[in-house]
Order: C-alpha cells, then structure tokens, then sequence
C-alpha cells in the first residue's frame, strides 16, 4: 500500500463494521487480538477498504498471547484483502518476525514497524532513534507516545518533521488527553498514517478521536497549510 501520501485508518475488530468506515477512512485496520476468528473474518471479507492487520501482543498494550501471533499474522498477510501489516520493533529487532516481513514483501504488504511507550515521552535523541529504527525494519516507521504535557507533543512534532527531512515515512501520535489534537496535527509534520475507531466508545488508544471527527479534523488543517 502507498504511504506517500496520508492514510487515515478505521481500527476494529470486526470487519462487518467496514461499510460504516468508507465514507471517511482509506484502509480499515484489523485489530486481530481483540477479535473472533479473525483469520475467518478476513477470508470472508468483502469490503472496499484495503486491510491492514495488527496482532499487538499483552506487552505492547494489546491482548494477544506470543504463542501463535505471529504465525497468524503470516497466515493473515497471504490474503488479497490485505494490504499492510503491523509488527513491533521489538519483534523485528530480536529477530522473530523474519519469516512474517518476507512473507510480507512476497504478497506486496506494507510493513508498519511500531513501537508504544504508555507512560511517558522519551526524550528527543530517543524519540528520532526510535524512529530510525523502526524505518530500517519496515516501509512506514510507527510511534505512540504517551503526552503529559504541551512539551511533549512539541518534541514528538519535531522528530516527526526531522524524520521526514531525512527521507523516512513514519505515523506519529501522543496518547492521553494533554497529546490529543497530535493525532490531527502531525499529519502537517510528515505522519503519514492516523488511527480512529469506526465506532466513538471502541477507543484501541487513548486519547483517539472517533473516526468521522479526525478525518474533517485533518482534511481542515490540510487545506489551511
């Protein structure tokens, strides 16, 4: 999938709610650890929107188990719906998703590398690392840190703009209330990837706007830039 240019997302965890996510997202993001039977919900997928898949393990603020996540995840990349998928830089750093990125390139699926801190924002040099990182191993590099204050979303903005200085497609966003609007101005920085859920009470992060709300949010400051 191309991320040249910005992508907004509809996270869920059940594919039927897709005709409800076309008016405003471009791809719908298949949060595989909160969901039944996700690889039968994919083969019986019929949408419009590409599928990018997420399996976030217990340790990255999801709730899948190790055992077998990866190995659906790989199952999941075969299918013609999917376009993109998610892993952990911590998976790609130790090694463990090797078999799931070439699967990936195979099947022509965009790789999201990701990483969450739910406490905090690193400081600055941490933050562009992280990112560097992140784009080594995949074709968009992902940060999600946690705002607990205006500073915070302001060096999230500037790692952001450096990292696209230097040639790198990231998706940035600050948690929590005090980084909030960062999932609607960061696209002006260089993220190229925002996240919302279909529904407004279905939050997969804290802090999310629902989904209607971040795609005028967006298109809004877009057209004032």
């Amino acid at each position: 999938m191309d991320f040249t240019s910005f992508r907004l997302a509809a996270a869920t965890a059940n594919l039927d709610s897709e005709p409800d996510a076309r008016a405003h997202a471009d791809l719908i993001e298949l949060r595989m650890d909160l969901a039944e039977d996700p690889l039968s919900q994919l083969s019986a997928y019929d949408g419009e929107l590409p599928v990018l898949v997420t399996n976030r393990p217990t340790w990255e603020g999801g709730e899948a188990d190790d055992d077998g996540r990866l190995t659906a995840l790989q199952a999941a990349v075969t299918d013609d719906a999917v376009e993109a998928v998610d892993i952990e830089l911590a998976t790609a750093r130790d090694g463990a998703a090797g078999a799931l990125i070439e699967t990936a390139r195979e099947h022509d699926v965009s790789v999201i590398v990701s990483t969450h801190d739910f406490e905090a924002t690193p400081p600055m040099g941490e933050l562009q690392e992280m990112l560097r990182a992140a784009c080594e191993y995949g074709d968009v590099g992902k940060l999600a840190v946690t705002a607990n204050s205006p500073d915070d979303v302001l060096d999230l903005l500037v790692a952001t703009r450096a990292a696209t200085v230097e040639g790198h497609t990231v998706a940035t966003m600050a948690m929590g209330e005090a980084g909030r609007h960062s999932r609607a101005v960061a696209p002006i920085y260089g993220s190229k990837i925002g996240y919302a859920p279909v529904e407004p009470d279905e939050a997969t992060a804290p802090g999310q706007y629902d989904l209607a709300t971040l795609s005028t949010l967006v298109e809004q400051l877009s057209e004032d830039d």
